[in-house]
């Protein structure tokens, strides 16, 4: 009898204990993150002008067009074409320092790059630990910003308050140094087009 007792008693517990933690935790988290914080709570999703998803603040995209600013390349190719279609892919290559793929895929990177008269900074030719860094350094920026300017037929000063605009500081003031974030600037660029040709 007692062990009847002490067994309903746990199951009782183990009930419990399973609805804090697994329904009534969970959802008052979501619900606190969705009032508090809902863009970061749904993924920091970039919408377009009809509100079509086409990419997150906190993901690298790949752009390939000379109209955008590059961002980091990544191992892991989760876009193609001019424009970021995200499918939620990342991962790094894991390739050691000493592998021929490695130093082959840097060279290509370079010599790309010295092709348009550049010398590339670090972190346009290096994929960053996770392959989702969604920024650039600032130097990174300034690199392609001749570039940009020609292809989309603008002045320099057309872009670079978009620059300012979307540069993150350091974190918590201290931490790391100050980056742009490329889906951001390339879509802010993309909509400064649109309003120019409607007031042409």
């Amino acid at each position: 009898m007692v062990l009847i007792r002490e067994t309903i008693r746990a199951m009782r517990m183990i009930l419990l204990l399973w609805l804090l933690t697994a329904i009534i935790y969970p959802l008052a988290i979501l619900g606190f993150g969705q009032l508090a914080f809902p863009s970061s709570a749904n993924g920091s999703i970039v919408l377009n002008i009809d509100a079509q998803a086409i990419g997150s603040s906190l993901i690298g995209q790949v752009f390939t067009s000379d109209k955008y600013f590059h961002t980091r390349p990544s191992a892991v190719r989760y876009s193609q074409g001019s424009k970021a279609r995200p499918t939620g892919i990342s991962g790094g290559s894991n390739l050691a320092p000493s592998n021929s793929e490695l130093t082959n895929r840097i060279i290509k990177e370079a010599t790309q790059f010295e092709d348009e008269n550049i010398q590339p900074v670090a972190d346009l030719i290096y994929t960053s630990g996770s392959g989702l860094d969604p920024h650039i350094s600032l130097k990174a920026t300034r690199q392609q910003l001749t570039r940009v300017t020609q292809a989309r037929g603008i002045k320099e000063s057309d872009i670079i308050p978009l620059i300012n605009k979307y540069t993150d500081g350091r974190f918590l003031g201290i931490f790391g140094e100050p980056g742009v974030n490329v889906l951001r600037l390339n879509y802010a660029l993309d909509l400064q087009e649109i309003n120019l040709q409607q007031n042409q």
